[in-house]
């Protein structure tokens, strides 16, 4: 039918995403997301909008999908706050381990690109990772820490999370990121009895 779209948006946000995973805002052109997605230019542009739009809604449909699993896997912090922690970090893991995926992590790429990204971006990529620090917090307080440990592990885990996607983009191996994990973990479990 005239006027209709021809592809599947969702398909082609999901391939956008990907290219900004794999090079970076700053590093990805709009013609680069043409060839990944198999849309030109200016169907690009009036799909999704500008470049810097486009990355808004790739960012936002990250933060969605890896936020569902985190909060599966934080979900049973009030019975089990050492497993529900080690589930969290077991879902960043598994994507990293997931061969049809970039190295790395969107969100920590974006966050350490603050300083050239447009103020925009730039807040849209804070707020996500403030998110991620709240959805921790909250879990951990449910977890039955107080308020300060619960502030206190929850900047920490976020920030080793973040560390993992940026260690396995520099070749940690599977086991070297696994033991990051168990010292987080560990400590939360002794926290946890104290």
């Amino acid at each position: 039918m005239a006027g209709k779209k021809q592809f599947d948006m969702d398909a082609a946000l999901d391939a956008a995403m990907i290219q900004f995973w794999r090079d970076g805002y700053a590093d990805t052109s709009l013609d680069d997301v043409s060839r990944a997605t198999g849309l030109n230019r200016s169907s690009l542009c009036s799909s999704f909008g500008d470049k810097e739009t486009l990355f808004l809604r790739c960012l936002d449909l990250y933060a969605t999908r890896y936020g569902e699993k985190y909060d599966a896997a934080l979900s049973r912090a009030a019975s089990e706050p050492v497993a529900a922690m080690r589930a969290f970090f077991d879902v960043t893991l598994q994507r990293i381990a997931d061969p049809e995926l970039p190295d790395g992590c969107l969100m920590a790429q974006s966050a350490m690109a603050i300083p050239v990204l447009s103020p925009r971006v730039a807040a849209h990529a804070k707020q996500a990772l403030g998110l991620q620090r709240l959805r921790l917090r909250t879990a951990l307080k449910a977890g039955r820490l107080t308020d300060r440990d619960a502030e206190a592990f929850a900047v920490h885990a976020a920030a080793v999370n973040q560390s993992l996607a940026v260690m396995s983009r520099a070749g940690a191996s599977p086991a070297q990121l696994l033991a990051i994990v168990g010292v987080t973990v560990d400590a939360l479990a002794q926290a946890s009895r104290a």
